[in-house]
């Protein structure tokens, strides 16, 4: 028999509350996705979309994991952490071109804040529930560092791989913006 020094693959029971409590946050936050496009009709940016995969990822591997009977599957959170990264990554960087003038994006669900700003809360909450299931585990921060560095990683080749964004206008727009776009600016 093989000594396996990663992680168990035993799910105990405080594991699967922070587990629980990630994919409903996740389905929360799908929810609150299709909410902005199916229910305002407003349309998802490419840096949208990502975020939206992401989040639909973490959906489908969290809740397929809870279905699975305790102690069978793959550490769940372990799979989970590196998607929650990676959306975590892509929505910063989506806020940072808000917050630098580069793009004016759409109210998020009831006003609070922007769309990108709600999802970066919420990667941010999802990879805080992930995280907290996960460290009292043995050699946890060997892997949790592995877990950040590759959903970095894949932040970084979602945020980099975009078509160029479209000039500014040379008039204002004639409402509220609809989908992330370059702001008017005043010749």
């Amino acid at each position: 028999m093989a000594n396996d020094s990663g992680p168990s693959l035993e799910v105990n029971a405080s594991q699967r509350v922070w587990i629980w409590l990630a994919f409903l946050c996740a389905a929360a936050t799908l929810a609150g996705s299709l909410g902005l496009s199916y229910g305002l009709g407003l349309k998802a940016c490419p840096l949208c979309f990502y975020q939206r995969t992401f989040i639909m990822s973490l959906v489908a591997v969290l809740g397929i994991g809870l279905l699975t009977p305790a102690g069978r599957g793959a550490r769940l959170a372990w799979l989970a952490l590196p998607l929650a990264v990676a959306g975590l990554g892509v929505a910063s960087f989506h806020v940072f071109l808000e917050l630098s003038g580069k793009l004016e994006c759409p109210a998020g669900v009831i006003g609070a804040g922007t769309a990108p700003q709600q999802s970066m809360a919420m990667f941010l909450l999802l990879t805080s529930l992930l995280v907290a299931g996960l460290v009292r585990e043995p050699s946890c921060f060997l892997s949790i560092g592995s877990s950040l560095l590759i959903g970095l990683l894949l932040a970084l080749a979602s945020s980099t791989s975009n078509p160029p964004m479209p000039s500014p206008p040379d008039r204002p727009y004639p409402g509220p913006p609809e989908i992330c776009r370059p702001p008017y600016r005043t010749p």
